[in-house]
């Protein structure tokens, strides 16, 4: 597997994934367009290719210190392979490459799998908000310290 920048000709891909993972809040493949186009130049889009197959993407947004993990998505059949721990281990090191201090990110509090993931990567509780998500769901807000330079995702 590689963790590559997203370039033009992965935004069907992408798209793709986004629906799969993300049914009811999925980027469309305009907004990543422009993403990718660079015309937010705070987001940078990473992706996961496997044998010249896009399994997974990242988004994340950096400003100043903080470094935003909007999503990662890895497709369904490829999940639990390592491909998401990848992904987060090249947006942390994107995030140090811009000289974020911390890198932040929302999670569903009735994700099951996402928690105890990001607690192993080294992420921690700092706030909760209730009725986050659509659905009323309560966001749990994560965040990992990269001024201590052991903080790595394992």
């Amino acid at each position: 597997m590689i963790v590559r920048s997203a370039g033009p000709d992965d935004v069907d891909a992408i798209a793709g994934l986004e629906v799969e993972a993300f049914p009811d809040d999925a980027w469309t493949r305009d907004y990543l367009q422009v993403a990718i186009e660079g015309k937010m130049p705070t987001v940078r889009i990473l992706v996961a290719e496997e044998g010249g197959v896009i399994v997974g993407h990242a988004l994340v947004s950096v400003v100043y210190e903080i470094a935003e993990l909007q999503r990662i998505a890895v497709a369904a059949d490829q999940r639990r392979q390592g491909i998401g721990r990848g992904l987060l281990e090249a947006c942390v090191e994107l995030a140090r490459e811009e000289q974020a201090e911390r890198v932040l990110l929302e999670v569903r509090e009735d994700n099951a799998a996402a928690l105890p993931f990001y607690d192993r990567a080294g992420f921690v509780e700092i706030d909760r908000r209730e009725r986050y998500y659509r659905d009323g769901a309560t966001g749990i807000v994560l965040a990992m310290d990269l001024t201590d330079s052991g903080a790595t995702p394992d």
